[in-house]
């Protein structure tokens, strides 16, 4: 087979896949340079038309005909390809793949092998602080939908050789790109081979849901259990402590959100704005997220066992309890205001941004007014949901938020079912829940509490100074 058949059978079996005629968006610029035909191919608008455009003009302008004829396609890229990220590729199916991805192909007559330009530029908003994750002092930048963006971020905190970025790619059909972030020496290795087996393991075309996608089939569990075992974030500054610390984090594209791994349930207890504040400010912000998690937990099944049993109620509480007759059941009000308050937070995704805000939820409970004079609803129902709809805010995860709900509408279950037991009952259901999740790494969620550590636990509830600290702490 001669130069040109070898070029026009290549040519033949990429725009055979690419399918250029049937894809408005699949450009083909062909090039005629001292007699010599040449290929370039790419997605349009993936492309730096100013940097294309000088590799072309330097290709026209060099004597490029005995490079093609005695030496290789290495050689030629090394002379006349003037861009920085270039390689010689001679498997199709990754061809096409770098194409897809937003590279340029280039075909020159001659050789058996193509050149791969990483000229690609994606569209991208503007690196602003996360909505969901401020914090009063600090960085104001923010992960976003692009990679490599996000790799240079952490890269910019962390100027060490032993940062290791690993490449992976996931679905058959999307050819999600995704990044391993960690630290090789202070990285447990068998998590991180765990979660690479599991990456490689992944069947599926494509991750329509990016992250959640990942997480659900790099930590599988029982759908009945709501406790997540992944962790988000979209800050930084909180994804590159977490490295220093041990974790890994996977960053993925076409998502601003960064997955730290392996994640326990005092992962979430820690924030980066505990670190942006002195040490005994940090502390006191840290115990109430914590006193109000338990509290959103059991303010209203207490209340709703303490009205179920008025006998064990000390007289001083009394005041707490509702003594008239309601039109309807206690517990249908506290259910009907549980999915009202969730109803009421879909609704407002939906509403302009000047009015979507969490006092929203507030007023709606303030309405509620008129369903008490209506008699649907009991003041005191109104006022503890109004709390716990308010103190849910508290916690910066989402999940583990639903998480607290779905237990708490277990407990509320059980007292209505057994009101003199169901109380216990439920608290029985929800320790073993905690005990019997695993993490990731098949560890106890409740590390270092179960099994106890003291040494760690202290470090959870009481922030020492940062000086103190052999690496910074998220």
């Amino acid at each position: 087979m001669n130069m040109r058949q070898t070029y026009e059978t290549l040519r033949l079996q990429i725009e055979d896949i690419l399918k250029p005629n049937d894809n408005f968006d699949i450009v083909i610029k062909p090039l005629r340079i001292q007699n010599i035909q040449m290929k370039l191919y790419m997605v349009d608008g993936f492309v730096k038309d100013e940097i294309l455009e000088k590799v072309i003009n330097f290709l026209l302008k060099a004597d490029i005909q005995e490079t093609v004829r005695n030496e290789t396609p290495q050689d030629f890229c090394d002379k006349f390809i003037t861009y920085v990220e270039t390689n010689v590729e001679d498997n199709i199916s990754n061809m096409v793949k770098a194409v897809l991805s937003g590279s340029v192909l280039l075909l020159v007559e001659g050789y058996q092998q193509a050149i791969i330009i990483d000229a690609r530029t994606y569209p991208t908003r503007g690196m602003e602080e996360p909505e969901e994750d401020r914090t009063l002092r600090g960085s104001r930048d923010g992960f976003v939908e692009t990679l490599i963006f996000n790799t240079a971020l952490i890269r910019r905190r962390i100027r060490d050789p032993r940062l290791h970025m690993e490449y992976h790619s996931v679905g058959s059909s999307s050819q999600t790109d995704l990044v391993l972030c960690y630290m090789e020496d202070t990285v447990n290795q068998q998590v991180l081979e765990e979660i690479r087996h599991r990456l490689k393991n992944i069947q599926v075309k494509a991750l329509t849901m990016s992250q959640e996608s990942i997480a659900e089939a790099l930590c599988p569990h029982s759908w009945m259990n709501p406790l997540p075992k992944v962790r988000y974030t979209e800050r930084p500054d909180t994804a590159a402590s977490s490295i220093l610390e041990g974790k890994v984090i996977l960053l993925i594209d076409n998502t601003p959100s960064a997955l730290m791994l392996p994640t326990s349930f005092f992962d979430f207890v820690q924030e980066a704005q505990d670190y942006y504040l002195p040490p005994i400010t940090g502390n006191y912000l840290r115990l109430i997220r914590i006193l109000v998690f338990f509290i959103t937990l059991l303010v209203t099944p207490i209340w709703f066992h303490m009205n179920q049993n008025p006998h064990i109620v000390p007289s001083w509480l009394t005041f707490t309890l509702i003594n008239k007759d309601m039109n309807i059941p206690i517990f249908l009000q506290l259910i009907i205001l549980e999915l009202g308050i969730d109803a009421i937070k879909l609704a407002s995704l939906n509403t302009p941004s000047s009015l979507n805000s969490s006092f929203s939820i507030i007023g709606a409970l303030i309405l509620g007014d008129f369903a008490v004079n209506a008699g649907w609803l009991a003041p005191e129902i109104i006022l503890y949901m109004a709390f716990v709809a308010l103190a849910n805010f508290t916690q910066a995860s989402y999940e583990l938020g639903y998480a607290v709900k779905f237990m708490r509408i277990l407990l509320l279950v059980c007292i209505a079912v057994l009101p003199r037991y169901g109380f216990w009952i439920g608290i029985i259901f929800v320790i073993l829940i905690f005990i019997r999740t695993k993490t990731i790494t098949k560890t106890s969620y409740l590390y270092p509490l179960y099994p106890l550590n003291l040494k760690d636990l202290k470090k959870i509830f009481i922030r020492e100074k940062l000086n103190e600290h052999k690496h910074c702490e998220k």
